[in-house]
């Protein structure tokens, strides 16, 4: 696990793109919870910094709404694209990412 940022620094019902390891991340809190995914849509590689947070623990590409469970990555309307996430660990105030 690596440190990615402060619980402190990502706003409920927010995002927080964070450099770990020289990779972006895109770190999510929904209702509380944090999740950490990949900077880009699967489908067409649109930054997901500008993604839609409509419901707890899902995410919505901006450019074609494609919705992506936080935790599992799946997208239930096209399952043949997959959002990469990353196992989250918070200890504190500090947010430790999964990159293996």
């Amino acid at each position: 696990m690596k440190f990615a940022a402060k619980v402190s620094d990502v706003p409920d019902w927010g995002k927080k793109l964070v450099q770990v390891e020289g990779q972006s991340i895109l770190l999510v809190k929904s209702k509380g919870v944090l999740y950490a995914c990949e900077r880009e849509c699967p489908h067409q590689g649109a930054p997901m910094e500008g993604a839609l947070l409509k419901e707890a623990g899902s995410i919505s590409c901006p450019r074609h709404g494609y919705r992506f469970d936080l935790a599992s990555g799946a997208c239930k309307d096209h399952p043949e694209f997959t959002l990469r996430v990353y196992p989250v660990e918070v200890r504190g105030d500090d947010i430790y990412v999964g990159l293996g």
